[in-house]
């Protein structure tokens, strides 16, 4: 049986990789693979943030990823080094709106089970001596990042070296178990896979409403350097009602983000968010403005209708839909792929994932608006 997977970013290249473990024959199509949204992350990978303290059936599914990631990155690893780091991530406090945050996501934490320490101010120092003083911390110590052009790299170093096709061209139109290319190139398929975010909807020849739209959110980030790097762990600095997204690689680079705008298929890198990111940067780590500036980069979010994943059948029969996952792509990959794969092999994929289909209530009718 042979399977096609439109869109190359960590989703479709993750999908393609545990497909081709369970003996399938896979072609993944893109123009330029890891290129797009999971190339401009920047990989943290936390416990829980807040969108899951009301959200169960997401909570699940994150939770149900992050206990994959270990298992994931050791038998990626087989092929090529996944970028992946478990040493920890800290949520910082520096104001007292803050501080009860911490206190209210140590709770919630503490009641799923996710190990936590309590940090004191000296504490938070003594871990991220950049910082200025913070009022408190919250450190989860078995989570961490992964950097995702690192994981992108080896995900794609698996796919060839386990047979699969990397076909860089782009997908404009599926014709009855084929999927046509930009050239006129012809790709048939037994089961497709359609995860190109959020150009997926743009693809031609399915049914009205059969893939709902998919919005571009964008996002911009900054990588910074320096020697040795200027932070120890992945950080959230939490301050004035908002929160600030640190990840620090081996390497010294220093990922700061991120925005978050409705600004359609516009990928401009804008002063003002290189401003906005740096800003906030230097409230809580002095010594920002002396790192090398390495780049500055946008991305575009894939948000669905509901602002959930969609992951599973689509109305049109061999067709899958592995999108929608906003800004936790790279977190949900390895539940992703499992469920996807599942679908593909017609085994039952696990529970948590059901309520993700693209068949829900809320999906159809927004697509049936269209």
């Amino acid at each position: 049986m042979k399977t096609v997977v439109v869109g190359g970013g960590v989703i479709g290249l993750a999908v393609a990789w545990r497909a081709l473990r369970q003996g399938l024959a896979v072609t993944v199509i893109d123009p330029a693979p890891a290129s797009k949204a999971s190339h401009v992350s920047g990989g943290m990978l936390p416990p829980a943030n807040e969108q899951l303290f009301d959200q169960d059936d997401l909570r699940a599914l994150c939770l149900a990823s992050r206990a994959l990631y270990p298992s994931f990155v050791e038998e990626l690893e087989e092929f090529a080094p996944a970028g992946y780091r478990r040493d920890g991530v800290l949520d910082a406090a520096f104001d007292e709106d803050a501080l009860l945050s911490l206190d209210h996501m140590e709770s919630f934490l503490d009641g799923l089970g996710v190990r936590t320490q309590r940090l004191t101010p000296a504490e938070v120092g003594e871990l991220q001596p950049a910082f200025v003083p913070a009022l408190g911390g919250l450190l989860a110590p078995d989570d961490g990042a992964v950097d995702p052009r690192v994981l992108n790299a080896a995900l794609c170093t698996a796919v060839e070296a386990l047979g699969g096709t990397l076909v860089r061209r782009a997908a404009v139109r599926v014709d009855d178990h084929t999927v046509v290319l930009d050239n006129g190139d012809t790709v048939p398929f037994d089961r497709l896979v359609l995860a190109a975010g959020c150009w997926t909807h743009g693809i031609e020849g399915l049914p009205p409403g059969a893939v709902p739209e998919i919005r571009p959110v964008k996002g911009q980030l900054l990588r910074l350097h320096s020697d040795p790097p200027l932070l120890n762990v992945t950080a959230r600095a939490l301050i004035k009602g908002r929160s600030l997204y640190l990840v620090p690689r081996l390497d010294g680079e220093l990922v700061v983000g991120a925005t978050y705008e409705e600004r359609g298929y516009d990928e401009t890198v804008t002063a003002e968010g290189t401003h906005s990111l740096l800003g906030r940067a230097a409230e809580i780590m002095p010594g920002v403005g002396a790192l090398r500036f390495a780049e500055v980069s946008a991305g575009l979010r894939p948000g669905s209708p509901d602002d959930l994943p969609l992951i599973g059948p689509t109305t049109v029969p061999d067709v899958y839909l592995a999108s929608g996952h906003f800004r936790m792509g790279v977190q949900l990959a390895p539940v992703t792929a499992e469920a996807m794969v599942a679908h593909l092999t017609d085994a039952e994929p696990d529970a948590v994932a059901a309520p993700f289909t693209p068949l829900r209530p809320a999906v159809l009718a927004a697509a049936a608006a269209r």
